[in-house]
């Protein structure tokens, strides 16, 4: 349940580690689709996961707000995971779920002790692809909506006040290690989205631009989630005793 009201699904996949990875989907995904599955079992051989489907999707209750309230789902989740009795938490998104864990990790009250933003928008309103055209007409036009809802997604009204966008917060994050992964085949955001996150975080983050990677859960090879974990556990074995707690 997030602080707000709203009842969340997801699944646990246990593990002996003091590491677990809070895993946030893109939008139209939820914990079920196999893509999602695949790197969710593939995340599991390094860690414990906590996984959800975000307000508005899947099994979840609640509205899709489109990354603005739903930060607050990554919020009960990485605070799931420390209830569950992992010491440390990494979160880790996918476009939309990326947007969300880079505000969660700026703006969020539970720290994580590591995220993670994969094809993940830099800005708002991102019109430069055809696949995001067909995203913002899902979002903005009532057969849009209606269309949304047929594929598992309840939207919910627009944003009355625009919510900080990733560039303007991802300066906040440190000193929390962040990597942010990009592929240069990306059809639904071209690789400067990458570039721009990481100008915006002084240098704080470390770039990864994925060679042949398209976009997301379903680009994301089982090497590249193995690099991921592996930087993970490297970031975190490297915090010093003052950043427990």
């Amino acid at each position: 349940m997030s602080h707000d009201g709203v009842r969340l699904h997801g699944v646990h996949h246990r593990a002996d580690s003091d590491l677990a990875f809070v895993v946030g989907h893109g939008i139209t995904n939820n914990v079920t689709k196999p893509y999602v599955a695949r790197v969710l079992a593939r995340l599991a051989r390094h860690g414990g996961v906590v996984a959800f489907d975000f307000r508005g999707h899947g099994r979840s209750g609640g509205q899709c707000t489109v990354g603005a309230d739903e930060i607050h789902d990554i919020e009960a989740a990485v605070r799931k995971a420390h209830s569950l009795g992992y010491r440390r938490v990494a979160t880790i998104g996918f476009s939309m779920g990326a947007s969300i864990v880079l505000r969660h990790a700026a703006l969020g009250e539970t720290k994580p002790d590591a995220v993670i933003s994969v094809s993940g928008p830099a800005r708002w309103w991102s019109r430069e692809t055809a696949p995001m055209r067909r995203v913002h007409w899902l979002l903005e036009q009532p057969h849009g909506k209606l269309a949304a809802r047929a594929i598992g997604v309840r939207l919910g009204d627009s944003w009355v006040q625009v919510p900080e966008s990733p560039l303007e917060v991802v300066g906040r994050i440190k000193p929390t290690p962040l990597l942010i992964v990009h592929g240069d085949l990306d059809h639904y955001f071209h690789v400067e989205h990458a570039e721009s996150l990481h100008r915006a975080s002084s240098g704080h983050g470390e770039l990864w631009i994925e060679k042949g990677m398209r976009h997301a859960e379903s680009a994301s090879t089982p090497d590249l989630v193995d690099r991921m974990a592996a930087w993970t556990a490297a970031k975190i074995e490297h915090l010093s005793p003052k950043d427990e707690g």
